[in-house]
């Protein structure tokens, strides 16, 4: 049987799962640890594509390939430049967070890339990505793309107070993970406040920019809200572990998935990584950057989170430890099952 087991992981032939991330500004140092906590966990190969400014593009590739090659084997990069298909290309990058808006674009120029998961800079996998990749499979015929909700309470949430423009559902989205089917963006034509007929992706996003940016206030992600506001059927609704904010749990925990299965991505949106606002997040982050490649889990990353967590008990988001432990500890024990089923496996036939 152990012989058999090892088998059970997917085979290294499959095609890799598509990583897509914008960086520019200050942003290297989040995304190198965004990019490790994804290979730390994942099974499946990675393809990241990491969409930066020309002044940051030795840097990624000197970082990366000071990687260990037992981690470096787990994925191939590619690094693009920032680039914007249609309209002005000083207006989208000033849109929001510098060069942001350039994930709109990412169906435009991953033209033979089918799927793909976009994060901003500052998510952290507490899980392997092979889980939210999985959700593709869920999506219907309609579905290509999944986003989570910006918040789970409408008469607390940003959108539902102050929004000047449609977004998605009774509280709008969230941007800063979105799984993406790009062959099914491409191929659609979608509904919209332009014209009465459809308009494709690229098509639709100058124009719909040209009529709303008066009333955004974050940027690409409102546009998106705006998009899913007219074709709700377009959109798969993930929950709230799959995108874990500060919002929930600074004002009491609010993300029932998670108290239930653990956070599986974390999103340290607001800075929360380099402040003292939000010390859990904080923790999470540092051990991670902080954890030596080749190192026990346990002995240098579970274990001294464990002990930082124990500083943060006092705020609210730190009264919930479990919420945040439970998904990295079962993914570790996990890496370590396999470890020792691919051992006694290569070992059984002796």
């Amino acid at each position: 049987k152990l012989g058999e087991q090892k088998h059970a992981k997917e085979p290294p032939s499959l095609p890799c799962m598509h990583l897509a991330v914008v960086a520019c500004g200050d942003r290297l140092e989040e995304t190198l640890i965004m990019l490790k906590s994804a290979v730390l966990f994942s099974n499946r190969r990675l393809c990241f594509h990491i969409f930066a400014e020309d002044s940051l593009k030795p840097e990624f590739e000197k970082k990366l390939k000071e990687w260990p090659s037992s981690y470096t084997k787990k994925f191939v990069s590619n690094i693009y430049p920032i680039t914007f298909s249609v309209g002005n290309a000083q207006e989208w990058k000033k849109l929001f967070k510098p060069c942001a808006a350039q994930r709109l674009f990412l169906p435009v120029i991953l033209k033979d890339v089918d799927s793909l998961l976009y994060v901003d800079t500052d998510v952290l996998f507490l899980r392997p990505m092979d889980d939210i990749w999985h959700l593709l499979r869920e999506f219907n015929s309609t579905q290509l793309a999944a986003m989570a909700p910006e918040h789970e309470i409408p008469k607390i949430g940003w959108y539902s107070r102050f929004a000047r423009h449609p977004y998605y559902g009774s509280t709008g989205l969230n941007s800063g993970v979105m799984l993406m089917n790009l062959t099914r963006i491409r191929s659609t034509h979608f509904k919209n406040s332009l014209i009465p007929g459809g308009l494709t992706w690229e098509e639709m996003l100058y124009p719909l920019y040209q009529k709303y940016k008066n009333y955004i206030t974050w940027g690409d992600q409102d546009l998106l809200n705006i998009i899913f506001y007219f074709n709700p059927e377009c959109l798969y609704v993930f929950p709230c572990q799959w995108n874990y904010r500060p919002d929930h749990c600074m004002y009491g925990s609010n993300c029932r998935g998670a108290e239930l299965d653990g956070v599986s991505i974390l999103h340290g949106n607001r800075g929360v990584y380099h402040d003292d606002k939000q010390p859990t997040f904080r923790a999470l982050y540092e051990v991670i950057r902080d954890f030596p490649f080749e190192d026990n889990l346990f002995q240098s990353l579970y274990y001294p989170l464990q002990s930082k967590f124990l500083d943060t008990v006092h705020t609210l988001c730190g009264r919930i430890p479990q919420v945040f432990l439970k998904q990295i500890e079962k993914t570790m024990k996990k890496v370590y099952e396999n470890r020792v089923i691919v051992y006694l496996g290569a070992n059984h036939r002796y």
